[in-house]
């Protein structure tokens, strides 16, 4: 496992040692969108209204503040990124997002478009939406605020923002497929060895 500090606008050169399992460390412009926000892109086909190219994309909604005309992020924690699925490899396609952040893990379809686009995707866990909150430096713009606080494009400034562990990356891998695959050997290797127990008891039994 390595680590690794990058800064938007990311590069292809950016990510390409990049490899599952490694931590970043990111500072720079990052861009929030959940679910209303990618039907929007996707199945309206509606371009966002800020470049989304080389940036990073959080799933997340934020508890906001506002005191004297400027937005402040109170705390902001992570959404499930596999509600995004059905929308990610054409969202990527479309915005040339760079780094995608969220909770949990994401599937096929997200792991090719990150191989065809050259794009990566981290986890920040959830349960941690004051930490979150805390490496925000500045509210740059909001976008989108008729879909409601939660769910529009909060462009956010932040610094170290981290650590983020990659569950996909450039090449495609998917740490949900390697887990997966884990699980079903660790599975077959546990039936293997019942099966064998039993066959002992029984022949215990039969010779008794």
């Amino acid at each position: 496992m390595k680590e690794y500090w990058i800064e938007t606008p990311i590069s292809v050169e950016d990510l390409a040692e990049i490899r599952v399992g490694d931590r970043i460390h990111l500072s720079g412009i990052v861009v929030t969108a959940r679910d209303l926000a990618h039907k929007r892109v996707v199945e309206q086909k509606v371009a966002p209204p800020i470049d989304l190219d080389g940036l990073a994309l959080f799933h997340a909604g934020p508890i906001v503040s506002k005191k004297d005309g400027r937005w402040r992020i109170v705390a902001i924690g992570s959404t499930t990124s596999m509600r995004m699925e059905e929308y990610e490899d054409e969202f990527i396609k479309r915005t040339g997002v760079r780094l995608i952040i969220g909770k949990g893990f994401m599937g096929k379809k997200t792991a090719d478009a990150c191989r065809r686009y050259r794009a990566i995707v981290a986890l920040f866990p959830g349960g941690c939406a004051a930490i979150a909150a805390g490496k925000i430096v500045e509210v740059l713009g909001v976008y989108w605020l008729d879909l409601g606080i939660p769910e529009a494009l909060w462009v956010l400034k932040v610094e170290d923002f981290g650590p983020l562990t990659v569950t996909i990356d450039v090449t495609g891998r998917n740490f949900l497929d390697m887990r997966l695959r884990e699980i079903e050997a660790a599975r077959r290797e546990t039936l293997r060895c019942l099966r064998m127990e039993l066959k002992e008891i029984l022949k215990q039994q039969h010779e008794s």
